[in-house]
């Protein structure tokens, strides 16, 4: 049940549970991959990704990004998504865990609609930040 206006502008709603995901795999890099296209080997290839300077193939940025905006569009719809935007911070390996969470930054209205802006955090088990994002959607 999404969240009510009322409740997103007094700042009372209360945002889902972070959402947690892996350990995640080489095969999670692959599946990734091949729904996007981008097949760079750096992302599945062991030789190549050591030839890199890599210990490990390293995820597609987009992969955790997508994690990430997954949390915001399950708890206030993908169809209310109004602006998306996100910043890396730290690579993703395998066997690293995600949890992504996020919280209202603002509430308003414009143009005669409701509105929120969020702040969202990908973050590793390390505790570093693999994704730092914003989104605005609007509310019913």
């Amino acid at each position: 049940m999404s969240p009510r206006w009322e409740d997103l502008r007094d700042g009372r709603a209360v945002p889902p549970p972070p959402l947690v995901v892996g350990p995640v795999t080489r095969t999670d890099f692959v599946r990734y991959q091949g729904a996007s296209g981008d097949m760079n080997p750096i992302h599945h290839d062991e030789l190549f990704a050591r030839a890199a300077g890599y210990d490990a193939p390293l995820a597609v940025g987009m992969f955790q990004a997508g994690v990430l905006a997954t949390w915001a569009t399950n708890w206030l719809g993908p169809e209310n998504v109004r602006r998306t935007k996100v910043r890396w911070r730290e690579q993703v390996w395998p066997g690293d865990v995600l949890t992504c969470t996020g919280k209202v930054v603002r509430a308003f209205e414009e143009n005669g609609e409701h509105k929120v802006d969020l702040e969202l955090l990908c973050t590793k088990q390390t505790g570093g930040i693999a994704v730092h994002g914003w989104m605005t959607f609007v509310v019913p």
